[in-house]
């Protein structure tokens, strides 16, 4: 059975999808006392083949049948991808998809060999919530303000949005904020209730009225490769792809790694290495 979260949850996302699609995206003429920013429940109702009370019901979150034809046909009229669709299921279906549970408490010995092995590599394990749990000696030469915050705060989001910006040197944060709040939704979908994320997300938002914004947005997309750039004071500029691989072994923990994309972002991460190790 669907949360009050859940519903919430969904509400807004059908919400913020339909706002999105103009009335000339589907060949409806615009209305001109037309006040709906985007389709009309009703409009969305009859492209989709659906009833108005259907919809409005799907809408609010309120526990009604729903087959995957239709869910795929409301999907169709608002034009979602292929992680909103999912994300659309995770929120509408009952039962729920199974939901990643906690990292382990402990982290076996032999992954500490594989961060370690991956040096000079920056490298981490880090939950579905973003929270970093280990890391290797370039990730804390890169990072050494996340590695040093409380347990709270040792997050990638957090540090993105919440942390001064002296303490990531991230160039391309404006970049990289929409893209780090969609890929976070999508895995939040597969924990909407858990008071544990509820808590994380309403602390970040107060934190960050950028993360605010976006998160409000209700964009939705699976995690990728993505690329980062520092410009790190004493060292220069560091360009690093990220590239994160699920352990079968342990759910919801990543192995990220990121490896320099030219010569002299490698040049800078020894040069790095070497400044920390003789601090």
């Amino acid at each position: 059975m669907q949360t009050t979260a859940n519903r919430t949850e969904l509400r807004e996302f059908l919400r913020s999808r339909r706002a999105r699609v103009s009335p000339a995206d589907v060949g409806i003429p615009p209305g001109v006392r037309r006040r709906t920013p985007g389709l009309r429940r009703e409009e969305v109702a009859q492209l989709a083949g659906v009833g108005i009370t259907w919809y409005t019901w799907l809408e609010q979150g309120r526990p009604i049948n729903v087959s995957s034809q239709v869910l795929d046909a409301v999907a169709r009229t608002l034009f979602l991808d292929a992680a909103e669709r999912d994300h659309l299921y995770r929120l509408a279906r009952i039962p729920q998809p199974p939901v990643a549970g906690d990292p382990p408490a402990e982290i076996p010995g032999d992954l500490d060999t594989v961060l370690t092995a991956l040096d000079p590599l920056p490298a981490m394990l880090v939950d579905a919530r973003t929270d970093v749990l280990r890391w290797n000696r370039a990730y804390a030469a890169l990072h050494p303000a996340l590695v040093s915050a409380p347990v709270g705060e040792r997050n990638t989001l957090w540090q993105l949005f919440a942390a001064p910006d002296a303490q990531h040197h991230i160039v391309n944060r404006d970049e990289r904020a929409p893209e780090a709040v969609a890929g976070f939704r999508y895995r939040y979908s597969q924990n909407v209730g858990d008071p544990r994320w509820q808590d994380f997300v309403t602390r970040l938002r107060t934190a960050s009225p950028l993360f605010s914004l976006l998160w409000a947005r209700h964009d939705v997309a699976p995690p990728r490769l993505c690329d980062k750039r520092y410009d790190i004071p004493g060292i220069g500029e560091v360009s690093l792809r990220a590239t994160g691989m699920e352990l079968a072994d342990h759910p919801g923990v990543r192995l990220v790694v990121h490896t320099p994309t030219d010569r002299r972002s490698r040049e800078n991460i020894d040069h790095l290495l070497r400044r920390a190790t003789h601090l």
